[in-house]
């Protein structure tokens, strides 16, 4: 598939195996070694679709002894930008533009964000904004945060020649 991006081509290439989910992590971490903050770990990745988890640990905590607030936006972001990264045509690029997040309830314990894009992302000639919608969910399944991603998409530039 010529026209998949190359995040998407390593995944069906890694996506299959623990080890290789493992290793996808790893290289989106070194990629953007923010993210290697939080130690997470991908779990699927489609057009349209991207979950992911993180392990509570001394390092993701607050003084409270629960996940920190900001290792669920980043766990958040991690999945917004990927999903953003694999759904978008490839004619046009994207940027995160702002985040809100909502804290419903203490997060403690193993913590799994799935992102999705409110609408679909599509070609266009102008720039526009996208919402990616990420719930955070505990081990329960109670949603402990959710977060709307927005992201600035615009089309590429054209190479000249």
């Amino acid at each position: 598939m010529a026209s998949e991006v190359q995040a998407m081509r390593l995944w069906r290439r890694l996506g299959g195996s623990g080890l290789g989910r493992w290793a996808f992590t790893r290289i989106v971490c070194l990629k953007a070694p923010y993210f290697a903050s939080i130690a997470p770990r991908l779990v699927r990745l489609e057009p349209g679709h991207c979950e992911a988890w993180l392990r509570q640990r001394r390092r993701v905590q607050n003084h409270i002894g629960t996940v920190h607030a900001i290792a669920l936006c980043n766990l958040a972001e991690l999945c917004a930008g990927l999903v953003t990264d694999v759904s978008i045509p490839r004619d046009m690029r994207w940027i995160p533009q702002d985040m809100t997040v909502r804290y419903l309830r203490k997060a403690t314990g193993r913590i799994t964000a799935v992102a999705k894009p409110a609408t679909p992302l599509v070609t266009a000639t102008e720039p526009y904004a996208a919402t990616i919608h990420v719930t955070l969910e505990d081990e329960a399944g109670e949603t402990v945060a959710d977060a709307d991603i927005h992201m600035w998409l615009s089309p590429r530039p054209r190479k000249a020649g």
